[in-house]
């Protein structure tokens, strides 16, 4: 098998197996019911949660990250009454308009979501954290957010992902 062939049949097979995730996530989230299913509820469907972010007001949100594979990040809120009372795909635009300067790597950390890819930059005394998200219906884009060597956000955009190769 010619290396061309192997990409194309590698790439594929990521594809498949990436609707194939879209798809398993979309039924669980079919099957969690707002103000009704628990958190074991949650956790039998999604697993265990990249990270558990406490809140004011003594509820829990579950940080479920798709990175860098899938194109979502879901934010799943736990009440004080052990019931889910929100769930977020939190990787859209109106999320990242919400993104300023000046703001810490905790606080967009808890907005979106574990990105990615982290890339620090040296010479320009500068970290990129990206995430994959889709601009519906279809194109693959990166959201960028650039960060100082204090650790606040400097700017942050969206762009078209590039692709690799013909």
């Amino acid at each position: 098998m010619s290396l061309t062939h192997w990409l194309k049949s590698a790439g594929a097979s990521l594809l498949a197996t990436l609707v194939m995730l879209t798809g398993c996530d979309d039924q669980r989230i079919k099957e969690l019911e707002e103000g009704v299913s628990t958190e074991q509820d949650v956790r039998a469907r999604f697993g265990e949660p990249e990270q558990v972010w406490p809140e004011a007001d003594g509820s829990r949100t579950l940080e479920y990250n798709r990175q860098p594979a899938g194109h979502r990040n879901y934010m799943i809120t736990i009440g004080t009454d052990g019931k889910m009372s929100a769930l977020r795909q939190v990787l859209a635009p109106h999320n990242f308009e919400k993104v300023q300067p000046g703001m810490t790597q905790e606080q967009i950390r808890r907005m979106l979501g574990k990105p990615a890819r982290q890339m620090r930059y040296e010479l320009r005394h500068e970290t990129e954290w990206e995430w994959n998200w889709i601009d519906p219906p279809t194109t693959e884009m990166q959201f960028i957010v650039t960060f100082g060597p204090d650790g606040l956000v400097r700017r942050s955009a969206s762009a078209e992902k590039l692709r690799d190769g013909p």
